[in-house]
């Protein structure tokens, strides 16, 4: 689990509740009407944006994925295909049949090199599941993003629709709260909505989704490499290319150290 994401959105909320408790009371802060105007206004603009496909599918991913830690670090894949080609050196790419690895994406890459296949098949094959899981992911970055963007913004509607009619109503003093309420919480509801939840969710996948683009792009090069039969060395070299410079200088001294 992403143990920033989870402690991020309830560090956010603890203030939140925090504050309205110093001053009064959760009830408060709830007013039906400025729930309706974000949460029914919202769900309106993204489905006139998306799909309704795009959204069943989006919604759920980009929290799967927002919480979820990756298995395996790019250092960890590198050691792990370093040490699949060290077996396939050893006993033929049959030998990767009983091999078990953490990473579904890179389980799949060993399991076409143990049947086999040819390497035009095994990189068309794991280059188009990388592409429509990165799309996926995309896709739910952007519905999340879409939803932080109009969010204020129907808040803002909320305010007007409060703001007109506690004015139509100024002969009335006992309406004029309850609108007031409106005005205010909407612009309230819209706000955190957006800055707490979707638009940081948002950053969340785009981050998630350039680390998993190289990750998946590492592990396709280095099944190719295991099928053309490179040594471990080889591959390892080859692959320290991924890691960004500190990590490259760190493995090479890792390197160093270790007997021959």
């Amino acid at each position: 689990m992403d143990l920033t994401t989870a402690l991020g959105l309830l560090a956010g909320i603890g203030v939140l509740v925090s504050l309205i408790l110093m001053g009064g009371d959760l009830r408060q802060f709830y007013d039906i009407h400025a729930v309706i105007v974000i949460f029914g206004g919202a769900a309106a603009a993204t489905m006139i944006r998306f799909p309704l496909g795009s959204i069943l599918h989006g919604l759920p991913l980009g929290m799967k994925y927002a919480f979820t830690m990756r298995r395996m670090t790019q250092r960890e894949l590198i050691d792990e295909l370093a040490s699949l080609a060290e077996i396939a050196r050893k006993q033929g790419p049959l030998g990767l049949e009983k091999v078990e690895t953490e990473d579904p994406f890179l389980a799949k890459g060993v399991r076409y090199v143990a049947d086999g296949y040819d390497a035009n098949f095994i990189r068309e094959t794991l280059t188009r599941d990388r592409e429509t899981f990165l799309h996926h992911l995309d896709e739910g970055q952007k519905i999340y993003r879409a939803i932080g963007d109009c969010a204020p913004a129907f808040g803002m509607v909320g305010t007007l629709i409060g703001m007109v009619q506690m004015f139509a109503n100024m002969t009335d003093p006992s309406k004029l709260g309850p609108f007031m309420a409106i005005a205010l919480l909407a612009t309230l509801y819209g706000a955190t909505v957006a800055n707490l939840f979707c638009l940081p969710i948002a950053d969340k996948l785009h981050v998630k989704l350039a680390d998993e683009e190289v990750n998946r792009t590492l592990i396709i090069d280095g099944i190719l490499m295991l099928r053309e039969a490179k040594s471990p060395q080889i591959v390892r070299e080859m692959l320290l290319a991924y890691l960004p410079e500190a990590g490259q200088k760190h493995a090479a001294a890792e390197a160093e150290t270790v007997p021959a």
